[in-house]
């Protein structure tokens, strides 16, 4: 079992760095896109291929994710999962949810791409305290950490593409 969790829990770490250089990647490649108000067919084969490796990211945690869960759950009830569990299941939805939204073009461009790279960090940064061991925080402290950092995701991110959208001339 200690062998499982041990390679589970490196693959899920390798993962979360894939889906998190990937997704500055993402909004990097974007950024540099919009900055000429269009996006070139290279651009676009480029963005292409940061999204897919953004999809395998996001399969290999949902599958770690979902076995490390179930091996917490099955030792201490899926009613007892952590404060920290239950955050990263969290975002991972959100993750989920709002790529969906994004690839739809459900999600306004005002928000979808701050809330993506801000859970991408989130999730990076939830990996990181764990190692650190610093997961005695409830859901709830993590949910009014994540949403302030949302917030100040989405001025970051449309500051970005405020200063870069090209200017009219008069």
């Amino acid at each position: 079992m200690t062998i499982l969790i041990t390679v589970v829990t490196i693959l899920q770490t390798i993962s979360v760095s894939l889906g998190v250089g990937s997704s500055t990647l993402a909004i990097v490649n974007f950024f540099v896109a919009i900055a000429d108000g269009k996006i070139d067919e290279t651009e676009r084969r480029m963005m292409g291929v940061v999204y897919k490796v953004l999809r395998v990211a996001m399969v290999l945690i949902l599958v770690t994710t979902v076995v490390l869960t179930a091996l917490e759950g099955s030792v201490s009830g899926l009613e007892h999962l952590s404060g920290f569990t239950w955050s990263e299941l969290f975002v991972i939805l959100i993750l989920f949810i709002n790529s969906m939204l994004m690839t739809a073009h459900l999600m306004p461009s005002t928000f979808g791409p701050a809330l993506q790279a801000g859970s991408w960090y989130a999730l990076g940064t939830l990996a990181g305290i764990e190692i650190l061991g610093q997961t005695g925080f409830t859901f709830g402290e993590f949910l009014m950490s994540y949403i302030t950092w949302l917030i100040l995701a989405v001025g970051i991110v449309n500051g970005i593409m405020a200063s870069l959208k090209p200017k009219k001339k008069v």
